[in-house]
């Protein structure tokens, strides 16, 4: 094999393993180990690569899932099972090889509930969520409790108690934050959606009044970052820097909404995700820093 070509199937696996998406992931289950343990350390470089491997088998999952209707819509034409780049039935097999990477690293590192808790998580969107989309076009609300759980994975990896209130809210953050980032994915891209047969809010709502609907739940999101902020955060530096933007995105959704009539989807979109950033490293700051 050239080099060239063990190049290039890397990045097919990676694509397949949605690396991109499964880096976040990783980065949020590395918020609540940190969270609970005070320290990174390497356990914590463990946990990163064991979330990061688990979370791209479930991306690789997913492309083997819905390969038949990516072929339809021109967003995902090109991933690598519908533009022939890969066989569904190789695809497959590396995504258990992922999973099996995942699971030795967790395994060999963690409490058997860290490794439980990437399963179901895995379970949760794989066998819950994607199929759900099919059904309805309010999938995305039971849907976001995923992006709920990878905080949890890291909290209970160091022996932390799943009632704590300290990961509830965090873990509630992340939940209502996925909302409306999925809702502004289907502003830039619902129409594709409805190519490929899958339930649209545009079917539902007008685009003005999905847009509405979106602003309300970033609205959620932003009081949800204002309760961490108040209830979690210790260091005034990080508290700050965090509030400031989160009166930015306030102020600048607000200003679009209600004088230009409009969202601008795509800038809203990247702000948004910015704040779960933002919300990771602070939360990682602030628990090695000021506990």
């Amino acid at each position: 094999m050239s080099k060239s070509t063990k190049t290039s199937f890397i990045k097919i696996i990676l694509e397949l393993g949605k690396a991109r998406i499964s880096l976040p992931v990783a980065l949020s289950a590395l918020t609540g180990w940190v969270l609970h343990s005070g320290t990174v350390g390497a356990p914590g470089f463990y946990l990163f690569v064991g979330v990061f491997l688990f979370s791209c088998s479930s991306g690789a999952i997913n492309h083997w899932q819905e390969y038949k209707t990516d072929a339809l819509m021109p967003r995902t034409q090109k991933r690598p099972i519908p533009s022939g780049q890969i066989t569904p039935n190789t695809a497959l097999l590396i995504a258990i090889g992922y999973a099996l990477a995942g699971s030795l690293v967790l395994l060999l590192h963690f409490p058997t509930m860290a490794w439980f808790a990437a399963l179901v998580t895995l379970i949760s969107y794989n066998g819950f969520y994607t199929p759900l989309k099919k059904v309805t076009a309010f999938a995305v609300v039971p849907g976001s409790l995923v992006g709920a759980l990878p905080p949890y994975i890291g909290w209970v990896a160091d022996g932390g108690f799943i009632t704590d209130p300290i990961i509830f809210w965090v873990a509630t953050f992340f939940f209502i934050g996925q909302i409306p980032h999925f809702w502004l994915l289907l502003l830039m891209f619902g129409k594709e959606y409805s190519l490929a047969g899958y339930p649209s809010l545009h079917n539902i709502f007008s685009e003005n009044q999905i847009k509405r609907l979106t602003y309300t739940w970033i609205l959620a999101t932003i009081a949800s970052a204002l309760l961490i902020a108040m209830k979690v955060l210790i260091g005034k530096t990080t508290l700050f820097i965090l509030i400031f933007y989160i009166f930015y995105l306030l102020f600048s959704t607000t200003i679009e909404l209600f004088t230009k009539k409009d969202i601008r989807v795509r800038p809203t979109f990247f702000k948004l995700n910015f704040l779960y950033l933002f919300m990771m490293i602070a939360l990682i700051v602030d628990s090695l820093f000021h506990r």
